[in-house]
């Protein structure tokens, strides 16, 4: 919400050196890394204020660099190729900077903020097991509270390694490593991952974590998405698919229900007759009708290479304003009008005038923030000042 005249404001903000400054560490803190602590998937969370003059600032739209490129950036040792070989996902590992959890999730930062969750149990088709369930909320857990992680993320991108994403609950395994001690681990609540604060169990947390990141998250999804498999996906911001991708709310088939938050993420997506047919019946949809029906986002050829994509758009966009979209629409989606009025007003006022949007308004009118007066005598200044007022009037 600008007023179509406040363009004629902009020009006063780049009136003070401060702004020309890059170096964001010395700045503030950005709307995004302050949400880190306090960002979570229920409704009407609180938000902080930003805070100011701190060192903590580390996600600034402009920090990357052009030669930070997934393919080449010091991050991305590992050689990450999506391959249609046979209808299976292949990844090639190595990265130096590669965590392995459990040998079942791999996390792998591509750069420029971008990191690769890879579920990679590709014998058992991804399912889940005991240490499948604990590695996935662990991973999320991780990306939102370990700083080394943390603080320069933008986008998580999930996949599955093999010929599936994942088929749901490894049954058999679970029953194997003890029925009882299994089942109260899955369901004491909260479970060690969510946090002091925690909402859900260990069998939810792997699902509704990724709903507490205050990036987004995109899952890719080929073969088979069965059960908690598809759950997991539908905790993701976004889901790409590919055509021939066999999707199903399996628990029935079983005597179960959806127990992992799909309460909370089907409601979002898909009306409540086609949640209740779906989930009644177990029936299995191609990732076509998925994406007809609301359950994905859309069907590609290659849907880690359409989360590449999707993943470069959005780090050109202010931190600050993707953590707030995220934040405003999950807690407003199902809410009175009220509350949803006043959290678009809430989170625009924390916006407005922070660096990041001061930099994101400059972008439109062709103008860079860069370190050059931060640090420059006063005639660089002035000068700086002066051409950058003139490219500013020039657009009006």
């Amino acid at each position: 919400m600008i007023h179509k005249a406040s363009h004629r404001l902009l020009p006063r903000f780049f009136q003070h050196s401060a702004f020309f400054s890059s170096n964001v560490h010395h700045r503030s803190t950005s709307y995004a890394s302050a949400l880190r602590q306090s960002f979570r998937p229920c409704a009407q969370p609180a938000l902080p204020p930003t805070v100011t003059n701190t060192s903590q600032c580390c996600r600034h739209q402009s920090s990357s660099s052009p030669s930070e490129d997934p393919s080449t950036s010091k991050h991305s040792k590992a050689d990450i190729s999506s391959q249609k070989n046979s209808d299976t996902y292949t990844i090639k590992h190595g990265a130096a900077n590669e965590i392995n959890i459990q040998d079942r999730v791999k996390i792998i930062p591509l750069g420029q903020g971008i990191i690769h969750v890879l579920l990679s149990r590709p014998d058992k088709l991804n399912s889940l097991d005991m240490p499948m369930f604990i590695a996935i909320a662990d991973a999320a857990s991780r990306l939102k509270n370990d700083g080394s992680l943390s603080k320069d993320l933008r986008v998580v991108i999930i996949s599955g390694e093999g010929k599936a994403f994942c088929t749901g609950l490894d049954a058999k395994s679970v029953a194997l490593s003890g029925p009882s001690s299994s089942l109260k681990r899955l369901l004491e609540r909260p479970s060690p991952y969510g946090g002091e604060d925690g909402l859900g169990n260990l069998a939810q947390d792997v699902c509704y974590l990724w709903r507490g990141l205050p990036v987004p998250v995109i899952t890719c999804l080929h073969g088979m998405c069965f059960g908690g498999g598809l759950q997991v996906a539908l905790g993701a911001d976004m889901r790409f698919s590919t055509p021939d991708c066999r999707l199903s709310i399996m628990e029935s088939r079983w005597g179960l229900i959806p127990d992992m938050g799909a309460s909370i993420t089907l409601r979002e997506l898909v009306r409540i007759d086609v949640a209740k047919e779906l989930t009644m019946t177990g029936r299995i949809v191609s990732g076509l009708e998925a994406e007809k029906i609301g359950l994905v986002t859309r069907c590609v050829d290659d849907p880690f290479k359409e989360a590449m994509k999707v993943a470069k758009e959005i780090i050109e966009r202010s931190p600050d304003s993707v953590a707030a979209t995220k934040e405003l629409f999950q807690s407003t989606w199902v809410a009175d009008e009220e509350t949803c009025l006043n959290k678009e007003t809430d989170l625009q006022m924390k916006l407005i005038a922070t660096w990041n949007q001061i930099a994101a308004s400059g972008r439109q009118f062709g103008v860079e923030l860069f370190q050059s007066t931060w640090v420059a005598d006063e005639e660089t200044c002035l000068n700086k000042e002066t051409d950058l007022q003139m490219k500013l009037i020039a657009t009006w």
